[in-house]
């Protein structure tokens, strides 16, 4: 329970931080992100409980990682993640779920993903920011990637890559679980440039 408190202040802070330097009002972001100004007011007290969706979308319209919300400050110049140490952001019905490892630091980040994906399973996800490019390594089993509608079988020891800024969807094909990393790489974030 202290654990849950401390990372909802983290987030609290962060989103609060971030808003602040792109210079956006509560009620600029919500129209932006697609979120209420009430869950933003909430959620900048360290209150309520954002789902998977609503940090990305809020992370795309802030310009920073998902991490970047969730994140505390750098412990020292390297960074060891262990998987079972990361709570995953989204899990499905059949037992899939996605955790967030770790994303890198400097002007144009990458996040580093885990992905378990159960056979017909699947996770729709909204196009990204112009310039986020996602690559996704299948590493046992495999999916099929849809992009703008195309389906792209991906098995174990392929690696895909696309443009972010379109629909995109992960499923889970064959009849066993497929295992994969994705990293989405972030274009610089304001004043980086």
């Amino acid at each position: 329970m202290a654990e849950t408190a401390a990372a909802l202040r983290t987030l609290a802070h962060n989103v609060r931080a971030a808003r602040t330097r792109a210079g956006l009002s509560l009620d600029e972001l919500g129209r932006r992100a697609q979120v209420s100004k009430g869950a933003l007011v909430a959620l900048e007290k360290a209150q309520g409980n954002p789902n998977f969706a609503t940090l990305v979308r809020l992370a795309d319209c802030l310009g920073v990682s998902v991490s970047a919300l969730l994140e505390g400050p750098a412990e020292g110049r390297v960074r060891l993640v262990a998987a079972d140490a990361v709570t995953p952001l989204w899990t499905g019905a059949q037992g899939s779920e996605a955790r967030l490892m770790l994303t890198t630091s400097g002007p144009s980040p990458v996040e580093v993903w885990r992905w378990r994906l159960a056979p017909g399973e699947e996770y729709v996800s909204h196009p990204h920011q112009a310039g986020v490019v996602e690559t996704v390594s299948v590493t046992a089993g495999r999916m099929v990637l849809l992009v703008d509608g195309t389906e792209h079988p991906v098995e174990a020891g392929q690696t895909a890559t696309f443009d972010g800024d379109s629909h995109h969807t992960y499923r889970g094909a064959g009849t066993g679980a497929c295992d994969l990393i994705m990293t989405v790489h972030l274009p610089p974030g304001p004043g980086t440039a």
